[in-house]
């Protein structure tokens, strides 16, 4: 829901307007982001550079038993959402160069064996957590247990596995036998809400709707590319504006002392979709880079970021804030634009303010690099380029309190940064192969029919005949 009327604020010698139809940040409402291009064309050295310190992190944490990826440097755990960010890392790690397309095949090919080996949380979904040598269902202790699944993280792990798919067509058989166990009944319902689901108390499973405004649709781009219809997740409603620095960013307007669910505004979501979708419906195979179907999505992104550069103006703090790990208890904070009613607020899980663990995130800074060509990203790539141990790959971050970098490797930070200096060589990074069916489209089109139709909220138009440009579909 948008707020009305207009509102005239100074910063500096700076004045702008904002309002319903309106955006803000400069003299005559117009975002300065919005002139802003995409970065674009081969790497150079320090580009290159940065790539192959950032794939040291993938090299050190192989587990060879399972294939998979640690999240975090040294300890045997991981997520559906990082190892999905592990897929990002093979694919940019092959097309730029650093590895042979033998060698991405061969991991690729070990994390599907894997995944079509996992026991699912309560025989539903993959389990939130997996501990990566012995492939058992784990709690975040990595304790043997199952705990429920991530509806989010799925989402993400669905469009790496479509990705996948269009970029490695020998992949796509295993890819779908592994998405054909998944039981779509209660994480997508008929409206097209988005469900987790979790373990109360007393051991009994809870579903719960899961998602805030960037994260939410973002994921449900991921569940619409197997052609399960999220309509009500793919909405942003509802939504109000927050303005800072003479920007009015959005920001999900479900209160979190209702739902206890923290509506945080934070880079990644809106830098993954403009990497990922190029900002694009999720099946739209328009090839032009400079062209965006998803109108909402690059309006809430530019907003995002010009709040950040605008801060950097104002106080002269280099700004790029995302979720990010520590190195120190509480070990990960939600470090956002605005949040629980606060704008620039530093949280843990359980809404504690932390202020000082306010970070620039470097997969955020380069995630910004490279969606923004602009003289303030120029600054947040060379702020960035060395903070690093080139043995082990790249810091999560720079603390803003100036008491330096945050001493953890992890593996979304670093897979993100791959894709991010993928983008720039290649451009979106869904490329649409021409295949027009496969053994997922076969077996849910027509072993099936109309009933596991509705059972899986399956479109009637197939991903597969999908075709055209821009809105084709």
């Amino acid at each position: 829901m948008r707020r009305s009327g207009i509102a005239v604020c100074l910063t500096g010698l700076l004045l702008c307007a904002h309002g319903p139809t309106m955006a803000a940040g400069c003299i005559g409402g117009e975002l300065p982001a919005t002139r802003y291009v995409q970065r674009s064309g081969p790497l150079n050295e320090a580009e290159m550079n940065m790539a192959r310190i950032a794939w040291k992190y993938f090299e050190n944490n192989l587990q060879p038993e399972s294939g998979l990826v640690n999240a975090v440097d040294g300890y045997p755990s991981t997520t559906m959402w990082d190892t999905a960010s592990y897929l990002a890392a093979i694919v940019a790690a092959h097309e730029l160069g650093i590895i042979e397309r033998r060698q991405a095949g061969e991991r690729i090919s070990a994390v599907i064996n894997t995944f079509n080996k996992l026991a699912f949380f309560r025989d539903e979904l993959p389990n939130k957590v997996y501990h990566t040598k012995t492939m058992e269902k784990s709690d975040y202790a990595n304790k043997p247990g199952e705990i429920g699944y991530s509806a989010i993280d799925l989402g993400r792990l669905l469009i790496w596995l479509k990705i996948v798919k269009e970029r490695y067509p020998e992949q796509a058989d295993p890819i779908d036998r592994f998405v054909l166990r998944w039981k779509f009944d209660r994480i997508v319902d008929r409206s097209g809400i988005l469900y987790g689901s979790r373990l109360n108390e007393k051991k009994q499973v809870e579903y719960v709707q899961e998602g805030r405004l960037g994260y939410e649709e973002y994921a449900a781009k991921g569940f619409e590319l197997w052609g399960i219809s999220t309509d009500m997740a793919s909405q942003p409603e509802p939504y109000e504006f927050v303005n800072t620095h003479c920007v009015d960013v959005p920001f999900d307007s479900r209160d979190p002392r209702k739902t206890y669910q923290h509506n945080y505004v934070v880079s990644e979501s809106y830098v993954l979709d403009g990497m990922e979708f190029n900002w694009d419906l999720p099946l739209d195979r328009d090839t032009n880079d400079r062209r965006h179907s998803h109108g909402w999505m690059r309006d809430f992104a530019q907003r995002v970021y010009q709040a950040q550069e605008n801060r950097h103006r104002d106080t002269g703090i280099i700004t790029a804030r995302s979720e990010h790990q520590l190195d120190q208890e509480p070990y990960f904070v939600y470090d956002t634009v605005y949040s629980d009613g606060f704008t620039w607020n530093t949280i843990t899980d359980t809404g504690k303010h932390v202020p000082q663990f306010a970070a620039i995130s470097l997969k955020a800074a380069l995630g910004m690099w490279v969606m923004w060509k602009s003289d303030y990203t120029d600054l947040l790539f060379n702020t960035i380029a060395k903070t690093h141990d080139p043995a082990k790959g790249y810091y999560e971050g720079i603390l803003e309190n100036g008491k330096g970098p945050i001493k953890t490797f992890t593996a979304n930070n670093n897979g993100i940064m791959l894709e991010a200096l993928l983008y720039k060589a290649k451009g979106k990074l869904l490329k649409w192969s021409g295949r027009k069916s496969g053994l997922w489209e076969k077996t849910v089109g027509d072993a099936y029919g109309d009933k596991v139709r509705t059972r899986f909220n399956i479109r009637r138009n197939d991903t597969a005949s999908c075709g055209g440009g821009a809105g084709a579909c």
